[in-house]
């Protein structure tokens, strides 16, 4: 019976988790460019009383074996990478990729982080920042006499000059991975590339799987808020039956004891 009440609490445990991952999804639903997060369950090990298929006399094997359950863990959580809904802004900084792929980010330490979130700033010296003023990367500097910032499908940035006649400035590039869902997030709207997310492959905008650019728009969280209140309440329940269970077997072992 205590191997009961060990298997009842990995699930109170794994619930727990799962409904971490809920509430993060909740709490980022208006959060521009977040991808849900799922939780991935996995059983724990069994104990092999009876092995399938062992000789039960000497012409006859067992059809079946008798393996008890340890529990269950989360073992992952993965990042749901469809598209968001896109918003639309007028502002001609919000920058959208309809398709696959990420925006580069300079980081402080040399590196790159990658994001889907295109709200981007002007700095001081006219380069394309993030809220936090990290540079974008290829950087696209925006000269003090441009009067309208224009940016196409294909990433070319090009700038109307008050003097009269159009400039470009800048191409910008997107990042794509092979597997999107290994990327480590880092806060601040940003990933950044491990072992499992393989190297990204940066491409013009709308060529190789690489998403067009849309200009003056946003993507939304591709977070479900009815998707996610009825995991909660599934996730709920499921707690409650891990619980009873718990108190199931109490009851069970203070029946024991009461007779002994």
């Amino acid at each position: 019976m205590d191997a009961s009440m060990w298997v009842a609490k990995t699930g109170l445990d794994a619930q727990q988790t799962r409904m971490n991952v809920i509430s993060n999804n909740l709490a980022n639903v208006n959060t521009t460019g977040y991808k849900r997060d799922r939780a991935v369950f996995e059983d724990m090990l069994y104990q092999n009383i009876k092995q399938a298929g062992s000789q039960t006399d000497a012409n006859s094997q067992a059809p079946t074996g008798l393996m008890l359950g340890t529990g269950v863990r989360v073992v992952a959580t993965e990042k749901i990478h469809a598209q968001g809904n896109m918003m639309t802004t007028q502002n001609p900084l919000d920058l959208a990729i309809a398709g696959g792929g990420f925006f580069q980010i300079a980081q402080a330490d040399g590196t790159l982080a990658y994001t889907r979130d295109g709200g981007f700033k002007l700095s001081n010296t006219g380069q394309l920042v993030t809220s936090s003023g990290a540079v974008l990367q290829p950087a696209i500097t925006v000269p003090q006499n441009a009067s309208a910032l224009s940016v196409g499908r294909d990433g070319t940035v090009s700038v109307e000059l008050t003097g009269g006649g159009n400039q470009v400035i800048g191409q910008l590039q997107v990042a794509r991975f092979i597997n999107p869902s290994g990327l480590q997030s880092l806060g601040q709207n940003l990933m950044k590339e491990t072992p499992a997310s393989g190297a990204p492959q940066v491409l013009a905008p709308g060529q190789g799987g690489a998403g067009a650019i849309i200009q003056g728009s946003l993507e939304a969280s591709n977070v479900n808020v009815v998707e996610e209140m009825v995991n909660m309440i599934e996730t709920q329940r499921a707690y409650e039956i891990n619980s009873k269970a718990i108190s199931a077997v109490d009851g069970m072992l203070r029946f024991v004891n009461e007779r002994m």
